[in-house]
């Protein structure tokens, strides 16, 4: 990546004002966003579906989590015919007082797919959402990029970028990115197999795994920062979030965390810092910003995913 003197110097105004406002940090925050809503899972089957949406919701609503769901509206529909039941589980999040935010249609890569179609992606993704927030007098305020994959280019992210701002939306970063993905895929799988065992197992490795990716990016940011920053934790609406999130908010708790609003983290003014990263991967904003900073801050230990539950997951790495 080129070296640019504008993104530098406004790292170097940015830096300034963290500097001046570190002291007055002393208790630790975290916005909890779930991508993928209403559901994502390997069981196509509406009572899967609702289960999954009741018991993650009991979990969230108990550990009193001001959550953020991101729909995919594409999973709303069969055969391009609406379906009630699959509105009806976005419904329950508002029912509970949550926010939504759109994470495009059909969740497709901005990498594999010209902007002018990406953007009528997400004017397509936000038509029955933006309609069930109204209805609580709510607005459509966020937009989270599918895969974290946010442009090969400058001019493909700087499209993108006035299109949401022109539209009301503030882009969802993340800081804490982790590969719950994973797990879930290996924990559907083992479901499907039957195998109770190799359940129990990925289910007793989760949250140690989120707790370490957690204690990971408190030290990158400090890193980077000098101090821990105002923390965007992503997960999935899937089964072992909806088995698990309980335990892993005792996690956090445990940790000294407060749980907040997207709208409070995002007040952090670490996330005024540009985001100019190009690469393919979609990865933490917080390695965003040491990449384009300096890559001697960057962290080596991020742990990595268990090799079983890698395995049992069918995908070929992180």
């Amino acid at each position: 990546m080129r070296s640019n003197p504008i993104v530098h110097l406004l790292f170097f105004c940015v830096a300034v004002s963290l500097a001046s406002g570190a002291a007055a940090q002393t208790k630790r925050t975290v916005a909890v966003t779930i991508d993928d809503l209403p559901v994502v899972s390997k069981f196509d089957d509406l009572e899967v579906r609702r289960e999954i949406t009741r018991k993650l919701l009991a979990h969230v609503k108990k550990a009193g989590v001001p959550a953020i769901g991101f729909v995919n509206e594409r999973k709303l529909y069969r055969e391009d015919q609406l379906i009630a039941d699959e509105v009806a589980l976005l419904g329950q999040w508002l029912d509970a007082g949550l926010e939504l935010g759109n994470h495009t249609y059909s969740h497709r890569s901005l990498h594999s797919i010209p902007v002018e179609d990406y953007l009528a992606d997400i004017t397509k993704g936000e038509k029955i959402t933006k309609g069930l927030l109204e209805k609580q007098g709510l607005k459509m305020r966020y937009f989270r990029h599918p895969f974290l994959q946010t442009g090969l280019a400058i001019d493909t992210k700087t499209s993108v970028s006035r299109f949401l701002k022109q539209n009301g939306y503030t882009i969802a970063p993340v800081s804490i990115d982790n590969a719950d993905y994973i797990f879930a895929a290996a924990y559907d799988n083992a479901k499907i197999r039957k195998d109770e065992d190799l359940r129990r197992r990925v289910a007793e490795a989760y949250v140690p795994y989120m707790e370490a990716k957690t204690d990971y990016w408190e030290r990158q940011s400090k890193a980077l920062l000098g101090r821990e920053m105002s923390q965007i934790l992503l997960i999935h609406a899937n089964s072992i979030n909806a088995d698990l999130f309980g335990e892993l908010a005792k996690m956090y708790k445990r940790r000294g965390y407060e749980f907040v609003t997207l709208e409070k983290a995002l007040e952090d003014k670490a996330y005024e810092m540009p985001d100019e990263f190009t690469g393919r991967a979609g990865i933490s904003w917080i390695h965003r910003w040491v990449l384009a900073k300096d890559r001697a801050l960057l962290v080596k230990d991020e742990p990595a995913v268990p090799e079983f539950v890698l395995k049992a997951s069918g995908f070929d790495s992180e």
